[in-house]
């Protein structure tokens, strides 16, 4: 006899940890806009996977486009990730 393994999923605040920099998805709009201000399209950005625990804790889908600030001493910076 074989037994199945249940998957266990632990809830794990991501966005508690001090390095894990502040993210948020971009309207409709805001898309639109970066899209149009980096002359590039949906396929150029950066990817994320939907199974992210980031995109999961922000409910993200794919098609949406997270915003993630860094900051380091010198500066803060925005970085742009697609959903897939």
């Amino acid at each position: 006899m074989t037994k199945k393994k249940k998957k266990i999923e632990i809830e794990i605040d991501v966005f508690g940890h001090f390095l894990v920099p502040k993210m948020e998805i971009l309207s409709e709009i805001g898309k639109k806009n970066l899209l149009k201000k980096y002359n590039v399209s949906e396929t150029n950005l950066p990817k994320m996977k939907s199974s992210d625990p980031a995109a999961k804790k922000l409910k993200a889908i794919p098609g949406n486009v997270v915003k993630i600030e860094r900051e380091d001493p010198t500066a803060k910076y925005n970085y742009y990730r697609l959903v897939i």
